[in-house]
């Protein structure tokens, strides 16, 4: 994954070029930095930079990980260095960064989870988040004739597209579509008050992170 993304580095953002998710994408790109106003910001698997650049003019700080170094380096030249700290790391096993943040977002990475790996992810990630931080995950529907087509399921329920790069090259890429039901299940006991919304080719939950990434009872 970390290979094919370093390589799809300069030709990731055509994906926001879609002519039929123009509309969603202006939808989201206003609502979406209202939740981090006036917030420190950690964002996981930040790539291009595409949603920090809206994220960064309304919060306080953001900090900003991703595993490759190719995507990051857009991301750089995108967003003012004054808000944002990149650090390159593992989603799996995010460094301790000297502070706990009041919001928390990933954007089209929870699709790239395997399923078996989503509540470790999450157990992770708010972790390193203050109490009573509110997450937001954001990420794609399956749209017949917009989404890449399906072409693999495993037996544990995880899904794979097989995606060719300008070069020429395909890659078989796990990508999964949770519904909200199974969005709520796997983050049971692990935050509260969670929202799920959509639009026409997206999906976001919001929600209340339960402290230190552990289970209230």
């Amino acid at each position: 994954m970390q290979t094919y993304y370093a390589d799809r580095a300069p030709e990731y953002d055509s994906i926001y070029a879609k002519p039929e998710r123009q509309s969603d994408l202006r939808a989201i790109e206003a609502w979406l930095p209202e939740v981090f106003r006036g917030c420190t910001v950690l964002e996981i698997a930040c790539g291009t930079g595409y949603w920090t650049q809206f994220i960064a003019p309304v919060a306080t700080a953001v900090v900003a990980l991703d595993a490759s170094r190719e995507t990051m380096q857009i991301a750089k030249e995108r967003v003012p260095p004054s808000k944002v700290e990149f650090v390159v790391g593992d989603a799996y096993a995010i460094p301790d960064l000297g502070r706990k943040f009041a919001r928390g977002f990933a954007g089209f990475w929870h699709s790239h989870i395997p399923v078996s790996r989503v509540r470790e992810f999450l157990h992770g990630f708010h972790s390193r988040l203050g109490p009573g931080a509110k997450v937001v995950l954001l990420d794609n529907l399956y749209v017949e004739g917009s989404s890449t087509p399906i072409s693999e399921r495993d037996a544990d329920g995880n899904t794979y597209q097989t995606r060719t790069l300008r070069d020429g090259t395909t890659h078989r890429v796990l990508k999964n579509f949770p519904t909200e039901s199974e969005l709520r299940s796997t983050t049971e006991g692990l935050c509260n008050d969670l929202r799920y919304r959509t639009w026409q080719h997206y999906w976001a939950v919001e929600y209340v992170a339960n402290a230190e990434g552990g289970i209230r009872r």
